[in-house]
């Protein structure tokens, strides 16, 4: 059974009471919370879930809910909470859905220390992955998610995790984070792709995120060697080129992305080192989600043959 086959006010009793269990990649959260505008947030955006009765483990243990006091009244607010821990200051309640997503993303790049974790999105199509390193406005996830509207894989659109014993990269799909402009762009470009309402005025501005879909959900479970890194910038009105990086600076590149590079020390510098040497690594510039399309299509049947 799937998470569409409850109504959202089903949703909404699980999450206030037991709690809803979610399940992407290798990580489960029990999520609680009173909100309705975010239990009908997941009721879009994970749909395509399994609806998890119970686990008997949980890695996180988070909720999402109004603070308690005057606030819970006047300009209401979402606080996240993991277990006791409250990482981030309270944000107006219509932004529990972006600050549930954010918070996931903080527990797992702060404890997930068995992986090797690169802020980066990650597809694969035909057996070839792609790892796209890059900063916050190089247009990753516009990448990301054009691509996967086309049939890529979706593993992450927020961070490669890569096994620490065996290099591979480890499924974590999520929604996919859209920011600004960007919202437009796929709504327009991928039509047939459900993109959940957009939330004004948060610290990044305009968010709406993209559901994962059901193919990539189904082989969450499924590893893959990593093959390619691409380190993106969206140029407007640029012509699409893709340049060969020297395997140094690739490394320096991909180091400055890492989220737990410092803690891995040793291990993390090899594990880099191999990452690179194992790869062949690009910098590639696009305006235009469709010029991206066929150079990527292209190059994993090429590298796949």
């Amino acid at each position: 059974m799937k998470i569409s086959a409850v109504t959202e006010n089903q949703l909404l009793k699980r999450l206030s009471g037991p709690g809803l269990i979610l399940q992407a990649g290798p990580f489960i959260t029990r999520l609680y919370s009173s909100i309705p505008g975010l239990a009908a947030g997941i009721h879009g955006l994970y749909s395509n879930y399994p609806l998890i009765d119970e686990s008997p483990f949980v890695d996180f243990h988070v909720r999402v809910n109004p603070p308690k006091g005057i606030r819970r009244w006047i300009r209401p607010q979402a606080r996240f909470r993991f277990d006791n821990f409250k990482p981030f200051t309270p944000l107006p309640i219509d932004q529990a859905v972006p600050i549930f997503e954010w918070g996931l993303n903080w527990c797992i790049a702060n404890y997930a220390h068995q992986y090797l974790i690169v802020h980066s999105a990650v597809v694969e199509r035909n057996g070839v992955s792609i790892i796209f390193p890059a900063p916050p406005g190089s247009g990753k996830s516009t990448l990301c998610a054009g691509l996967v509207s086309k049939g890529w894989r979706l593993l992450s659109d927020e961070m490669a995790l890569l096994d620490r014993k065996t290099l591979q990269l480890v499924p974590v799909p999520r929604p996919v984070s859209l920011k600004n402009r960007s919202i437009d762009v796929i709504r327009e470009y991928a039509p047939d792709m459900y993109v959940g309402s957009s939330t004004e005025g948060t610290t990044k501005g305009t968010i709406a995120h993209m559901a994962v879909p059901e193919s990539s959900i189904e082989r969450q479970n499924e590893a893959v060697n990593p093959r390619l890194v691409v380190f993106p910038k969206y140029t407007m009105d640029a012509a699409p080129e893709l340049t060969l990086m020297p395997k140094p600076l690739a490394g320096i590149r991909l180091i400055e992305n890492c989220f737990n590079y410092h803690v891995l020390g040793e291990q993390g510098f090899n594990m880099v080192t191999d990452l690179v040497s194992t790869c062949d690594s690009y910098e590639f510039s696009y305006s235009q989600l469709d010029d991206a399309l066929q150079i990527f299509n292209q190059l994993s049947e090429e590298l796949s043959s």
